[in-house]
Order: C-alpha cells, then structure tokens, then sequence
C-alpha cells in the first residue's frame, strides 16, 4: 500500500476527485492549508489597507491505495490539477506499512 500526499489548487478539486473516484478509490482525507513556495499571493485589500499575504491557499489530499492504482492516481491528479502556471502544487508518495479498519478489526488492503 501507498499514501499519496497531494498539495493541489482548491478550484480543482473537484475534478480530481472525480477521476481517481472512477479509478476506484474508496477514500480520500482533505484538508484547507496555507503555505507558501514560487508562486506569492497575490495583493488584497482590508479596509482600505492594502497587504500582500505571506501565504496561499490550497488543498491537500491524502489517498491511501494499492500499489495498482498508484500510477493511475498520480496520472489523475497530474492531468486534472495542471494548468501550466506556478502553483499548480506537489505530489508525495509514501509506505504505507499497515492499514486497520475500526469498525471490524480488518487489516491491510481489505480496510481500505
């Protein structure tokens, strides 16, 4: 089993969870995070103040799969949360050494 950890633009989330649900996969954990990297936020106003945040907001995916689907999954999110521009985000992938359902005690892949 893998986890791949996704750093993505929220505007696209939607269409990347559509691909990988089609792939197959059952799960996903989302997160709203802040963070910065080569893109810089763009200027905003509050209260007749302009300001130049110190940070971006963006989405993070964590999916945990089979080693299968892994290469389908990262194809899914690299084709689907392009846009060519910096700030398109990051892909990370890990072992996932043991995996528990709670609810019934299963293990491995079948608790996924």
């Amino acid at each position: 089993m893998k986890k791949i950890e996704a750093i993505i633009r929220t505007s696209k989330f939607d269409e990347i969870h559509q691909c990988v649900a089609g792939l197959g996969v059952k799960f996903l954990t989302f997160y709203e995070v802040k963070g910065m990297g080569m893109e810089h936020a763009k200027l905003q106003t509050y209260r007749g103040v302009a300001y130049e945040p110190t940070y971006i907001h963006r989405t993070k995916l964590e999916i945990v799969t089979q080693d299968e689907l892994v290469e389908s999954v990262v194809a899914c999110i690299l084709k689907m949360g392009k846009t060519g521009e910096v700030g398109d985000g990051k892909i990370f992938i890990y072992e996932a050494i043991e995996a528990f359902r709670i609810r019934n005690s299963d293990t491995g892949e079948d608790a996924l």
